[in-house]
């Protein structure tokens, strides 16, 4: 196992930016109105070459899971899936009366998330999934994808996916341990996730990947190693593995939590280094800050041609020009804007109903805003970037100071490189590029801590 230096530990465990955008949404400033949000899509796809991705948000969910940062609708009512089907129709065909060229650029990537999607019955999935491919130009060979909860997915909702050409299966796991899943309010025995995972791949799924979490109440060495054993056997192709957000400012259910009960510190530094050392050995490829992929699977293929891409779903292996999100608190992105719809399902209702956008905020990237983003966005794929000018070199490596005389980072002719020591800082290192996050010098915690 990698040596952990708890006096780096301590030093660099501070708030930071996920970095899944640019400027991060605290810090959106211009929105756009719907006028301007929908010029910016026109212009993104007047190059005949544009291509784009859409992402389906499905909030609802049986239980709360106490971990969860994710914006979701808690209920066992499943009489909101058809309605909520309609509409999503309703606010994909306002995009198509004020984009004339959505309809005519072949998608290129479909993702599904939550929420749990499979909230949504076979039948209701069926009509979603028909309903908009009889409405756009699919691409033959576009790659679709979607997050499930064992604890609510059949063989039934999976043959629906795989009948619209979905190949990818992300399956929330978190940690196998039954004393961890009461303390997070998900029970899911190992059973039931080995038996998901055998059907999507009879089905023909080619690649699962299970989601994992480190720094969960209850969680020890020993258990999490329990965990890691597990999933190696059942061998997915990609995992992620994410750091616990703690935000009970945002979150309240993580009020719930004892502190004792969490890992902190060099504690919870040390699950990762033990799932990074277990997986290494196992045959997987560390990619980033918290994923992992089989060497011959398509994000790792990805890391290595260094075509991989980073957005609000983290790393992925394809970058398009357009991310366009439909449903309750979806994010949508072009070359030059953000997007977001309300996070009300009610108030998300309403809009759609009256044949407008929900859109709750957004912002208008400047020239530096754009600048910033392909820097932070190259050294959270890449570990390496190229300054713009003298200038911000010195700027930089006087930001950074600290982290060069740690050996975290270095700088070599005009690039930023990040050391094999440096890699558990990568997002501190980042915030040498936000601006808007140095211009502000937040007093309070608005993101979740580094490690």
């Amino acid at each position: 196992m990698r040596e952990i230096d708890v006096d780096l530990l301590k030093k660099y465990d501070v708030a930071v930016p996920r970095y899944t955008s640019y400027p991060t949404v605290p810090f959106w400033a211009d929105s756009p109105t719907q006028d301007e949000w929908f010029d910016s899509l026109r212009r993104a796809f007047r190059d005949q070459a544009a291509s784009w991705s859409l992402y389906l948000h499905i909030p609802f969910c049986e239980t709360l899971c106490t971990y969860c940062g994710c914006n979701n609708v808690i209920g066992r009512a499943h009489k909101v899936e058809a309605p909520y089907v309609a509409q999503l129709h309703r606010e994909l065909a306002v995009y198509l009366q004020q984009v004339p060229d959505l309809d005519r650029r072949p998608l290129k990537q479909l993702h599904i998330g939550g929420g749990t999607p499979t909230f949504l019955s076979a039948a209701n999935l069926d009509s979603l999934l028909a309903g908009i491919f009889n409405k756009l130009d699919v691409a033959h060979d576009y790659v679709g994808s979607v997050e499930v909860d064992p604890r609510r997915t059949d063989k039934g909702q999976l043959e629906v996916f795989r009948k619209f050409g979905f190949s990818r299966l992300s399956m929330g796991v978190q940690d196998f341990a039954p004393q961890v899943q009461r303390l997070i309010n998900r029970i899911q025995p190992k059973e039931m996730t080995e038996e998901l995972t055998r059907t999507a791949r009879d089905l023909g799924y080619n690649s699962i990947n299970y989601d994992l979490i480190y720094g969960l109440p209850g969680q020890t060495p020993e258990t999490f190693l329990r965990t890691l054993n597990d999933t190696v056997q059942l061998n997915p192709d990609r995992i992620a593995l994410y750091s616990l957000a703690v935000v009970p400012w945002v979150k309240p259910q993580q009020r719930l939590f004892k502190e004792e009960d969490l890992p902190q510190g060099a504690e919870k530094r040390k699950l990762y280094e033990l799932a990074c050392e277990h997986f290494l050995k196992s045959g997987y490829v560390e990619i980033g800050i918290d994923h992992f992929a089989l060497p011959n699977e398509s994000l790792a293929k990805a890391r290595q041609a260094n075509s991989m891409h980073r957005n609000f779903m983290g790393y992925t292996d394809h970058r398009t020009d357009v991310l366009l999100g439909l449903g309750v608190s979806a994010i949508s992105e072009t070359p030059d804007c953000f997007h977001q719809n309300e996070k009300s399902l009610s108030r998300y209702q309403g809009a759609i109903a009256e044949g407008r956008l929900a859109t709750l905020r957004g912002h208008k990237l400047s020239a530096e805003d754009r600048m910033c983003r392909e820097q932070i966005l190259q050294f959270m794929t890449r570990g390496q970037v190229e300054f713009h000018n003298a200038e911000q070199m010195a700027d930089v490596a006087k930001y950074l100071q600290s982290m060069i005389e740690d050996d975290l980072v270095h700088i070599i002719g005009s690039r930023l490189i990040l050391t094999d020591k440096g890699r558990p800082f990568l997002r501190n290192a980042c915030v040498a590029f936000d601006v808007r996050l140095r211009r502000a010098s937040p007093q309070t915690q608005i993101f979740s801590l580094a490690l």
